[in-house]
């Protein structure tokens, strides 16, 4: 078994649901063990005009092959009715592999670590809240990235909201 985290996303048709909902799934994925899930947070998006973001991470241990994992969280996005029209648009669920144990992959399909999580503090906040001393594959510690979340205005949401 080795540990991936994967970014949940959404910004369309009830985004908290989505992300809540593709949770469930995750926790069905086979030769896989759930771990945890980060907070929900609200961020602004990143691209064209759109709604604000829900972001959260989960972390679970699995058994299977990257890409296979990769399939199944398409699998799990196309059952969300993602539809692949605009490069950083809108969509109803986006699943992403950041980190793959302390691996680095890079093949036609996937790049891990994930080629934007050292910019995106709507990764790197709940990546922390899962993983406080987690050091990246590079040697970067985590922590380390939190100094220009101040600016791109990121809310963890509670609860109820």
């Amino acid at each position: 078994m080795i540990d991936v985290y994967i970014g949940l996303g959404s910004n369309l048709d009830d985004p908290k649901q989505q992300v809540i909902r593709a949770v469930e799934s995750l926790k069905m994925l086979p030769d896989t063990v759930w771990v945890a899930q980060s907070s929900w947070y609200k961020s602004e998006a990143i691209g064209p005009e759109q709604p604000n973001f829900i972001n959260g991470v989960a972390r679970i241990q699995t058994q299977l092959a990257p890409e296979i994992l990769l399939d199944a969280l398409q699998a799990i996005e196309q059952d969300h009715q993602r539809v692949r029209t605009q490069h950083w648009g809108p969509r109803t669920l986006d699943l992403d592999i950041l980190l793959w144990g302390q691996e680095v992959l890079n093949s036609a399909r996937l790049t891990v670590p994930h080629a934007f999580l050292k910019e995106r503090c709507f990764v790197i906040l709940p990546l922390l809240e899962l993983a406080p001393s987690l050091m990246l594959p590079c040697g970067t510690a985590l922590s380390s990235l939190t100094a220009q979340c101040g600016q791109q205005n990121i809310v963890k949401l509670n609860e109820t909201t």
